[in-house]
């Protein structure tokens, strides 16, 4: 029953939907915003610590976008993830500034999707 309930962020998208390189996918619980093929944000309307918005990104990358942005955390989970609480009482405000990053193509926003996966995987040869 919860697929057919419709996330109530999606609005967050919306700044980039004219983008040509924008593409949104359902991603396990999330809608995620891939840009130019890298997976950038998703959000999610569920329970915390799943209820707001993730910046896919790398650990390397946190201390520069909490620098601009100091109300995103390490998601608890996810720690390689920063994370915004739609709690958060300027929710809306943040995630849009994380969205104009996005849409001005931030290198400290996007991951290649499936990348940690790729680890140790062995590829058969003929």
């Amino acid at each position: 029953m919860g697929s057919t309930v419709k996330n109530s962020l999606l609005w967050l998208f919306d700044p980039l939907e004219d983008d040509s390189g924008f593409m949104r996918r359902r991603l396990f619980g999330f809608e995620a915003a891939y840009v130019d093929g890298l997976l950038c944000l998703a959000v999610s309307n569920g329970e915390e610590p799943w209820n707001g918005l993730l910046v896919c990104t790398s650990r390397d990358r946190h201390a520069g976008l909490i620098g601009e942005l100091p109300e995103l955390t390490p998601h608890p989970v996810l720690g390689k993830w920063l994370y915004l609480s739609q709690k958060h009482e300027e929710f809306e405000a943040i995630a849009g500034a994380v969205v104009k990053l996005v849409s001005n193509r931030d290198s400290r926003v996007g991951v290649e999707p499936g990348a940690g996966k790729k680890k140790g995987k062995k590829v058969m040869g003929n």
